[in-house]
């Protein structure tokens, strides 16, 4: 029994580290798909693009992500119950049904609403993306009910292939159809309206791919004879799928608050209606920026929730603690390099992906984000697997509410440097109160005194060598500016930035070998390591 578990669990890990790494796929694909169509589109193509997105996104990735982890954690569940079948045909039933109606609310908000939304964000042109993208929630019951049913029965390759397949597919027509757009018609509208549509035909074609793979299953049940209630599988999966998707859905609703708040209060602030969505548009550049930067905390957070899980379960050892630890010291190294780097190198990496360093300042002041988001997602997924939602939920709404009332009061003042210095208080505040919680349950240390010494050290380092090399370049080359400039400074400053962080980092040992063998990618990290501290 004991080697079957044994067994279970190693298939179970192997099944999360293939979802972990298509999700890895799916998030670089996101963040790095917005460079090109910047690029193509402008600053006002990349805001008319911006303002909708977070309206279809909200709904797929609770939908897509949350509702289908809940499914999955409830089918499982049901098969320890002493009918386990009919158990099973009565969670998929009433959460197809309850997906079904929630999908048509969306749907009627999204398409018939588009006219009230696109007035309230103060620009009516928005109105027919939203009612394209609309489209998009009708696919959701069936798509998060397939995913959930293969990951219940611990089949993660379709939900894999699929994540991914979605992605490419989506990415794909968004690209063709700005390139087809911007060299015809130009109609930004237009283009921001083909880049909505890719979003309906790549969730299209993940829904095709799965159907495939599920052909001989019956995904929804005959009507049951049963006097079972219905609510509480209702209540049980829709808090289940806010608390897995919370740390998604906090970005995403940052994201809605700025549509709604910053091009119009920069318009009632007297600046012109061009000038306003250049500024958002400029400002939106910062996104794609932090996305990066959190790819590898995003990744950690997926990996840990079925580890901690686990862990958590065992009645010898110390559990789930050394886990937790390693994966905050992790999050935070890296959280600290990406976001330090970028603000020393922001008005060379803006002007080499976005073509302009217009507006550099503000985007320093935005990926300050990835430090506050790289601790966010990894201790909500902590917490998640330690089956403590209540709380993370209150403190991630409170987050939400902060940008917003930071939005009003900043942004009059300060234009778009105004919403970035909101998103941070809020994060920052959110990102405190949930490492003071997390300690309070776990009761132990999440680093020494001497980690945040070595950081410290490690990041003044990297500011001090590329503050230098800069000067020199400078000096050297004297006025030369432009994009290909922007390349070949923005290349050489990033590169040894990086060097000098990892290589104190891997002098001072600031993780153990042992520990980077943990780490996604970090196998060379441990041999580089290795190798500096080899004594002669």
């Amino acid at each position: 029994m004991k080697m079957a578990d044994n067994f279970g669990m190693k298939e179970y890990m192997k099944g999360a580290l293939l979802l972990t790494m298509a999700a890895l796929v799916v998030k670089v694909l996101s963040a790095v798909y917005r460079v090109p169509f910047q690029n193509l589109v402008g600053d006002q193509g990349f805001y008319i693009y911006q303002q909708v997105y977070p309206f279809i996104s909200l709904f797929v990735v609770w939908t897509s992500g949350g509702f289908a982890v809940a499914i999955s954690k409830m089918l499982a569940d049901a098969k320890m119950t002493t009918n386990p079948e009919g158990r099973e045909n009565l969670i998929t039933r009433t959460i197809f049904h309850y997906l079904t109606i929630l999908s048509v609310l969306f749907f009627c908000i999204l398409f018939f609403g588009a006219d009230f939304l696109s007035h309230i964000m103060g620009d009516a042109q928005l109105a027919p993306l939203l009612q394209t993208g609309s489209f998009v929630t009708l696919f959701m019951p069936l798509l998060a009910l397939m995913k959930g049913s293969f990951q219940a029965k611990g089949e993660m390759t379709p939900v894999a292939y699929a994540q991914v397949i979605e992605q490419i597919v989506r990415v794909g027509i968004i690209l063709i159809g700005a390139i087809f757009i911007m060299t015809t018609s130009k109609s930004l509208y237009a283009a921001g309206n083909a880049a909505v549509f890719g979003t309906v035909i790549g969730e299209i074609a993940g829904i095709i791919l799965l159907l495939y793979f599920s052909r001989k299953i019956r995904l929804i049940p005959g009507k049951l004879k049963t006097k079972e209630r219905k609510w509480p599988i209702i209540k049980e999966v829709t808090i289940l799928s806010l608390s897995v998707s919370m740390s998604s859905l906090l970005l995403l609703c940052f994201q809605l608050i700025d549509s709604f708040t910053v091009f119009s209060i920069l318009r009632d602030n007297g600046i012109a209606e061009i000038d306003a969505m250049n500024m958002k548009g400029i400002y939106d550049r910062g996104q794609p920026l932090v996305q990066l930067g959190v790819i590898i905390a995003s990744s950690l957070s997926l990996a840990i929730v079925p580890l901690v899980a686990y862990q958590s379960k065992k009645k010898e050892g110390r559990g789930a603690t050394p886990f937790i630890q390693l994966t905050y010291r992790v999050s935070l190294l890296l959280g600290v390099a990406a976001s330090i780097g970028l603000v020393i190198v922001m008005p060379y990496v803006n002007e080499m992906l976005f073509e302009t360093n217009s507006l550099s300042s503000v985007l320093m002041v935005y990926v300050l984000q990835i430090i506050p988001l790289s601790i966010i997602l990894t201790f909500t997924a902590i917490l998640q697997g330690m089956n403590k939602l209540k709380l993370p939920a209150i403190i991630l709404f409170g987050a939400i509410i902060l940008k917003l009332i930071g939005n009003h009061l900043f942004i009059p003042n300060l234009d778009v440097l105004g919403a970035a210095i909101a998103s941070n208080i809020g994060l920052y505040i959110c990102a405190g109160l949930l490492m003071i919680y997390l300690k309070r349950v776990l009761k132990v240390k999440l680093a020494k005194r001497e980690f945040y010494i070595k950081l410290g050290i490690a990041s003044g380092s990297m500011i001090f060598s590329v503050f230098v090399i800069d000067t020199i370049l400078h000096i050297a080359l004297g006025s030369f500016s432009g994009r290909i400039a922007a390349v070949i400074m923005g290349g050489c400053l990033i590169g040894i930035g990086a060097f000098v962080y990892l290589t104190i980092v891997a002098k001072s040992r600031l993780l153990a070998e042992k520990e980077w063998f943990l780490v996604p990618f970090g196998r060379k990290m441990a041999a580089f390591q290795l190798l500096l501290n080899k004594k002669k």
